[in-house]
């Protein structure tokens, strides 16, 4: 039987309580019922996201793939709609699902990611391209992106309102602005929804493919941000914070096809978000103290920029 990465279990109680504890506790059985009704045998270590394990493995039948087991979360259920969808195109391949326990078998790729590639137009013209190829008509039944703009507004104006804060009113205007004029009326375009370089992958079968995708119906141009924001410590490091977000834009929105203005305003939507998110709840690599003041005042100066 496998063992869920200490890590893993760790993040998962913490955030899921008492159900996140008990689907730990089947989860073992969940993989060896797998590895069975898929024909598999388990073929390395095994490994994690932050919400579901890979377990590496060879089919009986020849070749190899990786059995992707997540946590039971709404979020998590249209990830093999989109791959059926894209078929390959740009994303791995699904070879079998199993929606009852948030489990797939996928294509192997290898474990390096974009996001460990040093030059910035690289990691944007990739980003670019992919976004491009997975751009197709979203398929049925896909929550679109457009319902959530009602949240997105309200959530906006309240922390401009409750938070201390030193974002200009422009600024937050700007992005209510985005929500109100591009994010009800979206397209019915198939969108990863969180396309950032640590789930685009090197592969064997072509050079990048992307994981984990949310799969969304919307406008492609929302990818931009997330990527941008993905960018925030290579960002960090510019000795001009004007050009260097500005130059992430322009590279993605050319690889991808898209309009230059479009993909910005998603972007500045993205930046406001998360200087009023960083103030709630902290980021993923700082919750709190000086690091995190540090990362919070940056995100309100790309928001500025972009606006």
């Amino acid at each position: 039987m496998i063992e869920a990465p200490e890590a893993f279990a760790w993040s998962t109680v913490e955030r899921e309580g008492e159900r996140g504890a008990a689907w730990l506790a089947e989860l073992p059985g969940i993989v060896d019922d797998l590895l069975m009704q898929w024909a598999c045998v388990a073929d390395g270590a095994v490994v994690h996201g932050g919400v579901g394990i890979i377990v590496p493995v060879r089919r009986r039948t020849g070749g190899t793939a990786v059995l992707k087991v997540s946590f039971p979360h709404p979020g998590n259920v249209h990830e093999p709609d989109a791959f059926a969808a894209w078929g390959g195109r740009g994303a791995i391949l699904l070879h079998a699902r199993d929606d009852a326990r948030f489990a797939m078998l996928l294509e192997r790729a290898r474990a390096s990611t974009l996001a460990e590639v040093a030059n910035g137009d690289e990691v944007a013209t990739v980003a670019g391209r992919i976004n491009h190829r997975l751009a197709v008509p979203a398929p049925p039944g896909l929550p679109r992106l457009g319902m959530q703009a009602d949240a997105w507004e309200e959530q906006l104006l309240r922390d401009a309102k409750e938070l201390t804060h030193t974002l200009p009113g422009h600024v937050v205007d700007a992005a209510v602005a985005t929500v109100r004029e591009l994010g009800r009326g979206q397209p019915d375009i198939l969108v990863h929804g969180d396309l950032h370089a640590r789930n685009i992958l090197r592969a064997d079968r072509e050079p990048w493919l992307a994981v984990d995708p949310k799969g969304y119906a919307g406008d492609p141009a929302y990818d931009g941000g997330v990527l941008l924001k993905s960018r925030a410590l290579a960002l960090l490091e510019a000795g001009d914070v004007r050009k260097a977000v500005h130059r992430v834009l322009d590279v993605f929105a050319d690889a991808a096809e898209l309009d230059r203005t479009g993909v910005q305003r998603w972007a500045q939507l993205h930046a406001v978000q998360a200087a009023f998110w960083g103030r709630r709840h902290g980021f993923r690599i700082a919750r709190g103290g000086p690091r995190l003041d540090w990362l919070t005042k940056f995100a309100d100066r790309v928001a500025e920029v972009l606006t």
